[in-house]
């Protein structure tokens, strides 16, 4: 069982100390950028790939809701007139491109900017940034390559699914957050699936690999906490409090999304307790199957410890010529089944001891 594969655990910050703030440097290894657009209101709906940001002023006033997903930040000239086209802070945007932000909300005014980590789809589990813009008639997305968990939510808007269409910018903001954080059950779920299978496997047979499968769920379980938990907080001020650019419909829905993450912490924090149970059951196990192996060897030198006693006086070379004291069973012919018989009824004895004091069940 290979609970994981591998976790991204570097940290590299592409400003150099001093920088001007709001300076836009993306990471030479970054996915070029994609940018997708899906216009739509009630009845109409546009979806296409942009070949550049010139494409977007013409959309902007044409219909009521303009979501603009951009799949990959390896190109900051395009991240930075995408920015300039919407009006965004230079800060949000170095905030966009250097992709260890804490999950945050900032408020702009004319906008709202939050951060999200989303878990990365295929067999790695492992988080990525999300930052999400959304203002009067438009939501913006930066994510740090190609590949999502967003599906759900286009294909909502393209067989036009619920209030999706129907709803303004904030109610598709509200929709990302949702199924980015709804991303995480299953998630979960799996990893609570490789808690208990580690579990069967440590008390029908310990490996030694154990223990390094534990610490490493315990590194993803950290790892999702450290994603959901300030989201959570976050949420919660934006279902609370109101805004101008969420409305009381969407404030309600988001309540749902801050019961979700409970829900999620909850899990993650249970799931946490499980691998310290875990770990300590696992070096109990370890140490009794030590402390009964080191029984045995320990009843095992003790039966022989009277019969290498009586092998090494009967080893002994004295002459039985010069006195009739020195080994006299070695001229008597029953002296060596006297000898094996005396050592085998000694050991025969000290078994039945053993047994009957309950050593060897």
């Amino acid at each position: 069982m290979n609970p994981v594969h591998q976790i991204q655990r570097r940290f590299r910050r592409r400003t150099r100390p001093g920088a001007a703030p709001g300076a836009v440097v993306t990471d030479p290894e970054a996915s070029p950028p994609r940018l997708k657009i899906f216009a739509y209101g009630p009845e109409e709906l546009e979806e296409f790939e942009l070949a550049g940001p010139e494409e977007i002023a013409p959309l902007r006033e044409k219909y009521p809701v303009l979501w603009l997903d951009v799949a990959g930040l390896g190109d900051a000239g395009t991240i930075r007139r995408v920015g300039e086209l919407f009006g965004f802070h230079p800060l949000a945007l170095e905030d966009v491109v250097n992709t260890h932000q804490r999950p945050k909300f900032e408020d702009y005014v004319d906008y709202c900017f939050m951060v999200l980590r989303m878990l990365s789809p295929g067999e790695n589990i492992e988080t990525e940034q999300l930052g999400l813009f959304w203002g009067e008639r438009f939501v913006v997305s930066f994510q740090e390559r190609p590949g999502d968990c967003l599906d759900p939510v286009r294909h909502r808007i393209r067989n036009a699914r619920g209030h999706i269409r129907a709803l303004g910018a904030d109610y598709l903001a509200y929709a990302l957050i949702d199924v980015v954080i709804d991303a995480y059950f299953p998630r979960l779920e799996k990893t609570g699936a490789l808690l208990d299978e580690l579990e069967d496997e440590i008390t029908s047979s310990p490996q030694p690999d154990a223990m390094g499968r534990i610490l490493e769920l315990k590194r993803i379980l950290l790892m999702l906490r450290r994603a959901i938990w300030p989201l959570r907080d976050e949420i919660a001020k934006l279902s609370r409090e109101p805004h101008p650019l969420v409305s009381d419909q969407t404030r309600i829905f988001l309540r749902d999304c801050y019961d979700h993450t409970v829900q999620i912490i909850d899990l993650i924090e249970s799931s946490r307790e499980i691998c310290a149970d875990l770990r300590d059951y696992y070096l109990s196990v370890v140490n009794n199957r030590m402390s009964e192996v080191m029984k045995v060897l320990t009843i095992i030198a003790t039966i022989f410890i009277p019969l290498g006693f009586i092998a090494g006086v009967y080893g002994m070379n004295f002459d039985p010529n010069v006195s009739p004291w020195n080994m006299p069973l070695l001229r008597w012919p029953f002296g060596y089944p006297l000898i094996m018989g005396l050592m085998g009824a000694l050991a025969g004895g000290m078994m039945v001891f053993f047994w009957r004091r309950g050593w060897l069940r």
